[in-house]
């Protein structure tokens, strides 16, 4: 078989690698010729994609990238990885899914598997792809293969990487199932056929909603223990002892990430076309975003308290990626505390050894580095993203006063005042 990824990202670049590693000869398409040319040098982009192993299988002649569709001719599966952001009026769009499709369609053989991956509201394989696809003449189910496949990507998770993460496949028919299982089976350790490509499409909908309205919750509760002055993190702690019945989550500075904080809203996108209003989501949602306001208005009353106003106040932003030990930026919750300290006049700088510059709403910025001075010159110190690699006594050591977001200083003993979530 030949295969095909279309899409380089975060998804894609991981799964081509995957299947070249599984003795597949593999064509990347992507509209970014940057990425392209990298790939074909075997230069990483991305974090979990180290560069000796993109290199490994380029040089082998299994892994090659270009922006040409007319590739799609040569090739027996093809696996849709395209983003698939949120408008401004969180509706979702599908406009990168939709252009993928139209130029398979024009190429569209017998025999070939297609499979989706990028996350979509449940029904758009059956309702947007297939009609497209069908125009071909070609029947489905008989002539070509049409699948879903909910990407499964963790970001600097070093225990579930791709091919050992389970897959879920729901085909069109079952034997656009069968087909697209025994072609993922070649790739992934474990795949978990399931009768629908909308089954399918709820499974990572639900996965990335369960996280969402969980951590919606436990943020709420960190609201109202600041309210009843309690430690939100020792009540946690203490209610993870219970041996069944509690998953612990923890609080934050907000979602980020392209998932969690955008996936639940393709959901009650959908629901709302079929007259129902999705309420968990909604107010998970709403208690996630103003996460950032509300670490602000801690830094305003901790700087209070010390007599400092926020108006050109000198803060340092620790961390600015969405989740510890990986260099994402995407809808990451520094971005939204720094344009709203910004805002209100203060002076930012940051420091993320994985991020090494920020150009967001207007703002460019430089990752400096962590300095007794600059600690010490600085008025408040804000921990945004609990990096492994920080040193956080030395933060402890010199800074004035740090607002403490992620508990990364627990356990440790300082005069610093900390205040925390």
């Amino acid at each position: 078989m030949k295969c095909g990824v279309i899409g380089l990202g975060y998804v894609g670049l991981p799964l081509a690698v995957e299947i070249a590693n599984a003795g597949f000869e593999v064509i990347g398409i992507d509209v970014d010729k940057d990425k392209v040319d990298k790939v074909n040098r075997g230069r990483s982009y991305i974090e979990d994609v180290p560069h000796n192993a993109l290199a490994r299988v380029v040089k082998k002649g299994r892994l090659r990238a270009t922006t040409d569709f007319d590739v799609l001719t040569e090739l027996d599966a093809i696996s849709i990885c395209v983003p698939t952001p949120l408008r401004k009026t969180k509706d979702p769009d599908i406009s990168f899914i939709l252009d993928a499709v139209s130029e398979i369609s024009k190429r569209l053989r017998k025999g070939q598997i297609i499979v989706l991956e990028s996350t979509t509201y449940p029904g758009t394989t059956d309702e947007m792809l297939l009609p497209e696809l069908s125009q071909s003449g070609l029947r489905v189910g008989k002539d070509f293969y049409l699948a879903f496949s909910p990407e499964r990507v963790d970001p600097g998770n070093k225990v579930y990487r791709t091919k050992g993460t389970p897959k879920i496949i729901g085909g069109i028919t079952p034997q656009c199932t069968r087909k697209a299982t025994a072609y993922y089976k070649k790739i992934f350790d474990k795949v978990v056929p399931v009768s629908s490509t909308k089954c399918a499409e709820m499974v990572k909908l639900l996965e990335n909603t369960f996280r969402s309205v969980n951590i919606g919750l436990v943020n709420e509760v960190a609201l109202m223990c600041d309210r009843l002055d309690l430690d939100v993190w020792e009540v946690i702690d203490a209610a993870a002892t219970k041996p069944f019945g509690f998953m612990a989550f923890y609080p934050g500075p907000g979602l980020g990430g392209h998932c969690i904080p955008i996936d639940p809203h393709y959901l009650s996108w959908k629901l709302k076309t079929l007259n129902y209003y999705a309420k968990f989501i909604e107010l998970a949602g709403d208690i996630n975003a103003n996460m950032p306001a509300y670490v602000v208005n801690k830094i305003i009353s901790a700087l209070n308290r010390v007599e400092k106003p926020l108006k050109n106040a000198r803060i340092i932003i620790v961390g600015a990626a969405y989740k510890k030990n990986v260099g994402d930026l995407r809808e990451s919750p520094a971005l939204d505390v720094i344009e709203l300290l910004h805002r209100e006049g203060a002076h930012i700088e940051y420091n993320d050894p994985y991020v090494s510059e920020i150009r967001e709403a207007g703002l460019e910025l430089r990752s400096r580095p962590l300095t007794a001075k600059s600690l010490k010159m600085a008025d408040c110190v804000v921990i945004i993203t609990n990096h492994d690699s920080y040193d956080y006594e030395f933060i402890c050591r010199h800074a004035r006063l740090i607002i403490d977001t992620r508990n990364a200083t627990k356990n440790i003993r300082t005069r610093t005042p900390i205040v925390k979530l």
